[in-house]
């Protein structure tokens, strides 16, 4: 069975003190519950530092929320895969709709993130999802079908395995208005069913796929009910301790029925 995995997404939220405090705060909340379910948090990367200290002993996983393909050079603003190893981070979010929609990443662009994390040991968090429009057009399939093709092309089998694929309604994301369980299990399927035709039906039923998009606690347990959601990608729950607390016991809870 596939262990569930809950992310934090804090955005461009906290300062040092609150991230810190934040950190703690969820050691307390959610260590008893770390043989169940995996959880990460993946703040500002000016505060990576002080959370990984913070976490301490935890098993509470450090994350970005975003790198660059190349190892290292003139790129002012950017950070490397080796620079976020080196305070700690395990994880790193790829292709947030942010970064696709706000910032303009392309898929061409992900995909070197993508083959760069990887190489560079990091356990890449790979959001894909479609717009409103899209959506609206029933063109949702054939969205999330070319972002994950293209982001993830020329990644072999055993590399692809390190990866966690985060499927991220646009339209749901902080807007408050979340996809049904029904809509989320849907794609989430779809999802599984192109990676076993990418790849095999062994590596499809391996992979977790996470749902992310105004994920919280009061929805936390029905969208972990489904039976190809492995977890949740959260993104203003996350900066609540109790609520984000709320969601990882409802994915062990969840998962621990099967």
């Amino acid at each position: 069975m596939r262990k569930p995995f809950i992310g934090g997404n804090w955005k461009m939220n906290t300062d040092s003190a609150g991230a810190v405090d934040l950190a703690k705060g969820l050691t307390q909340k959610c260590d008893s519950m770390l043989d169940r379910v995996d959880v990460a948090v993946c703040p500002p990367f000016v505060y990576l530092a002080a959370v990984r200290e913070a976490l301490g002993s935890s098993a509470i996983g450090l994350g970005a929320q975003d790198m660059y393909f190349e190892p290292k050079g003139a790129f002012t603003g950017e950070i490397s895969c080796q620079m976020l190893k080196d305070v700690g981070c395990s994880y790193v979010i790829i292709g947030h709709s942010e970064r696709r929609h706000v910032i303009g990443e392309t898929d061409e662009l992900l995909n070197k993130k993508l083959i760069a994390a990887i190489d560079a040991g990091l356990l890449p968090i790979f959001c894909v999802g479609e717009l409103l429009e899209q959506r609206k057009a029933e063109k949702t399939g054939q969205v999330v079908k070319e972002q994950i093709e293209k982001g993830m092309a020329g990644i072999s089998v055993e590399k692809a395995k390190t990866i966690t694929i985060a499927y991220e309604p646009v339209w749901a994301i902080g807007t408050g208005v979340n996809a049904t369980p029904g809509q989320a299990q849907e794609v989430h399927l779809m999802i599984r069913q192109l990676l076993a035709s990418m790849y095999n039906d062994s590596f499809a039923e391996q992979l977790r796929i996470q749902y992310g998009g105004s994920a919280n606690a009061a929805n936390a347990a029905e969208l972990m009910a489904q039976a190809d959601v492995d977890g949740l990608l959260v993104g203003g729950a996350s900066l609540k301790v109790n609520d984000f607390a709320v969601i990882v016991e409802a994915a062990a809870k969840a998962k621990s029925q099967v």
